[in-house]
């Protein structure tokens, strides 16, 4: 049985780079694409349906940052970001903009590409639910449809969450009323441990949040607990 191998598109505007990953990443066995700024990946996504775009943050005309929150829009492909600068608040806007990774140049080809695999792992969409795990889960005045990687209110509307939204939630919902630090929560939905001052988890939770309509101030849902990590403060109940 042969399987569909992902595709992906590297934008990058340094041509050794989009060639040295296509090449990389085309033998382990990816189909990799490439484009050199916005407007070609544009061009590509008007006949592509990628499984994943590795987009550089630095880029003539439509800077990274643009591209994502352009892509956010009406999208929820998972976006691995590419940086050379060294300032953390650019990988935090990043996140921000709904990024699910970071990875600073310069880079090994095999940490892009063990990301790669982790992102792809826990982000691929319309994955069925386990037989033992329900479709529909509801907590607070929500409900989680696990399928479609949903979040449905009490009138029946419904919010689309991104990979690493639906992750993220899907861990706090496993552990319902159990503290979680930030290093737990970072292995949980990233695969691997925390490197070492990484506030990642952090901007996360805001954005996670935010779906759910409330702020860092006044997050009934999710509370911080002081110096220990945060906590889901609700009941979770299989529905379906």
């Amino acid at each position: 049985m042969t399987t569909t191998p992902a595709t992906l598109i590297v934008v990058d505007d340094d041509p050794e780079i989009r060639e040295l990953l296509a090449d990389y990443l085309g033998r382990h066995g990816y189909r990799a694409l490439t484009a050199e700024d916005g407007e070609a990946l544009r061009a590509l996504l008007a006949r592509e349906t990628p499984d994943l775009l590795i987009v550089d943050l630095m880029l003539p005309g439509d800077d990274g940052f643009t591209l994502c929150r352009e892509l956010r829009r009406d999208s929820e492909v998972p976006i691995i970001m590419l940086t050379a600068s060294a300032d953390e608040t650019d990988r935090i806007l990043g996140l921000e903009l709904g990024a699910d990774d970071y990875l600073g140049k310069p880079f090994n080809p095999r940490e892009l590409l063990a990301r790669i695999k982790a992102v792809l792992r826990r982000t691929r969409a319309l994955v069925p639910p386990r037989p033992a795990q329900a479709r529909l889960v509801a907590f607070g005045d929500w409900r989680l449809d696990r399928v479609t990687r949903e979040l449905i209110d009490a009138d029946e509307a419904r919010l689309p969450l991104s990979g690493a939204d639906f992750q993220l939630l899907q861990v706090f919902l496993d552990h319902p009323e159990e503290v979680l630090s930030r290093e737990a929560l970072f292995e949980l939905t990233r695969g691997r441990p925390a490197p070492p001052l990484d506030r990642s988890i952090d901007v996360h939770v805001c954005r996670l949040r935010q779906r759910l309509g409330e702020d860092a101030q006044h997050s009934q849902l999710i509370r911080t607990v002081r110096g220990a990590g945060y906590v889901l403060t609700t009941r979770v109940e299989a529905l379906a």
